[in-house]
């Protein structure tokens, strides 16, 4: 028997979500009374969703006025959304032309807390690949992507990230690691072998904006096997940095030669 979509709904999320769209309206005057009424649901009720939900930061009541409103954490969630899909799309052409290339998968990573986060994909035709990594996420310090865009982001990186946190992002070797990341920094590239995997090769450069602040990585993936030195230093290096500088152009950042 076909079971409808509206059987697995949890009513009280879809009770959430539907006072957080009601506080979207600017003309609303949305106490606790009137958005009751409007979501035709009880006082209490809306008052447990309520309090929850301010927990989170995603919505806000003022005891005095009796006045709720969206808070910090959803505009905040909000930009989070409309920036990765900014990043997605102007960066699709520049995967597809970089995957088409070099017939290897092109991701385009960011951070989010202190994971990496891959985005979005355009996958090669190859018949030997990785499996895909879109929406999965690793430790930042366990990957090209991650070290690329700390190196490339400060020049003190695990002196601002400190090293208990470090040491929870899969660190065993501070001193080492920090050689590397100032090798990143000034390569402008980062190359990792197995972090992601056994015989799985990472490279990524940096995306930077208009304001020269690290927004993101251009990812290459591909099996070790066919990430030959002599390939990855005439081919793979200088394509991906030549897509690193069209990427961050297009997010209105302006390299200055001195």
């Amino acid at each position: 028997m076909k079971m409808e979509s509206n059987e697995y709904a949890v009513q009280a999320i879809v009770n959430a979500f539907d006072l957080m769209e009601a506080l979207t309206d600017e003309n609303a005057n949305s106490t606790v009374t009137l958005l009751a009424k409007k979501l035709k649901i009880s006082g209490n009720k809306l008052f447990r969703i309520l309090i929850t939900l301010e927990q989170k930061g995603l919505v806000e009541h003022d005891r005095k006025t009796g006045h709720c409103r969206l808070g910090v954490s959803a505009f905040g969630m909000a930009q989070h959304i409309m920036k990765s899909a900014s990043i997605i799309r102007v960066a699709q052409p520049i995967m597809e032309e970089l995957a088409r290339k070099h017939d290897e998968a092109i991701y385009i990573t960011v951070l989010n807390n202190d994971e990496v986060l891959f985005l979005d994909m355009v996958d090669s035709f190859q018949q030997i690949k990785a499996v895909p990594f879109v929406g999965k996420r690793f430790p930042i310090f366990t990957n090209a992507a991650g070290k690329v865009i700390k190196a490339m982001g400060s020049s003190d990186v695990l002196g601002n990230f400190g090293k208990r946190r470090a040491s929870k992002s899969g660190v065993t070797d501070m001193q080492g690691l920090e050689s590397e990341l100032d090798t990143i920094r000034k390569n402008g590239i980062a190359v990792d072998n197995n972090g992601l995997g056994e015989g799985i090769c990472s490279v990524a450069v940096a995306i930077k904006d208009y304001a020269g602040l690290v927004i993101g990585a251009l990812t290459l993936l591909a099996p070790s096997f066919r990430m030959l030195q002599d390939r990855l230093e005439q081919e793979i290096i200088p394509s991906m940095l030549e897509g690193s500088d069209a990427l961050s152009m297009k997010f209105g950042y302006a390299k200055i030669h001195v």
